[in-house]
């Protein structure tokens, strides 16, 4: 769905995402409860002896243990406190020093802070070294810090993910029972809407949608993403300026697009490539 609209259809890449936030990935991480986060680490430049390492290379040791019990999933959104550093002492971010915490899905972001985050419990402070594989990259562009990179975290808070819609049953084909369009597009209706109005091609629509390869692999769903997309039907795939139009408000129907009404066999940019498959609800025709 070549979507003018940032949310229909299209994952946010870690690396996108991962300047977390452009690059943030915020209250004090403290080895003796007065360290502010502002601070440059002592041990900034190398990792040090007594820092536990995992093994994708991620190092890091506890500040301050935290409260909590329960460490957030990588689908969860998590509150944070944090400060970045290079390993030659020059901070390239915080939050702390923004006076504001950040939030974000932990699946967003860039490696080291999807896999460090699942050691933390709420409460807790750590300090993580993330090596360039797991972070930007040795010689990132954009002006993002590239190399090594030390991080004091602080988990102030875990927001847990809704469970995900089911793959459906029929993902892999489309069934007899679908009807099927002159261009290939097909679908079936999974609940009567209570609208009369169908939406033109230059309608604004408001929907819930979630979308899978078919062999299952889920790629996006505002469903997960606890909000509904709002996008002009002249703005995305085909497949759905061509689908959304057979619906009326409060339908939910799933669809089998073929690769040439999606993003084609072999896309670009991560786009997920040949037939997918959606189950979409119509909320609203309009603005």
């Amino acid at each position: 769905m070549k979507s003018k609209n940032n949310h229909l259809l299209l994952m946010l890449s870690a690396a996108l995402l991962g300047s977390i936030c452009a690059f943030p990935l915020t209250s004090s991480a403290s080895e003796n409860d007065t360290y502010s986060m502002l601070e440059t680490p002592k041990d900034v430049n190398s990792v040090p002896s007594d820092a536990e390492v995992t093994a994708s290379g991620l190092a890091s040791r506890v500040l301050t243990a935290g409260s909590g019990a329960e460490s957030p999933a990588a689908a969860d959104t998590v509150t944070v406190h944090y400060s970045g550093w290079t390993t030659d002492g020059q901070m390239f971010d915080s939050s702390v020093k923004r006076g504001s915490p950040t939030s974000f899905p932990l699946n967003r972001v860039i490696k080291g802070w999807t896999e460090g985050l699942q050691l933390m419990v709420v409460g807790e402070k750590r300090r993580f070294w993330i090596p360039a594989e797991l972070a930007y990259g040795e010689n990132p562009g954009g002006g993002r810090p590239g190399g090594l990179l030390v991080f004091d975290v602080e988990l102030l808070g875990i927001e847990k993910a809704p469970e995900p819609p089911k793959v459906p049953e029929d993902v892999a084909s489309v069934p007899a029972n679908a009807e099927v369009r002159e261009s290939g597009l097909a679908s079936r209706v999974l609940s009567a809407g209570t609208g009369s109005q169908h939406p033109s091609k230059q309608d604004m629509v408001t929907v819930h949608y979630s979308g899978w390869t078919t062999d299952g692999q889920m790629f996006d769903s505002s469903v997960m993403r606890g909000s509904p997309a709002t996008f002009g039907l002249y703005q995305v795939i085909p497949g759905w300026t061509e689908g959304v139009q057979l619906m009326v408000e409060g339908e939910k129907r799933r669809f089998w697009i073929p690769g040439k009404l999606a993003y084609g066999d072999k896309p670009q940019g991560g786009a997920p490539a040949g037939t997918l498959v959606f189950d979409v609800e119509l909320i609203k025709i309009g603005q």
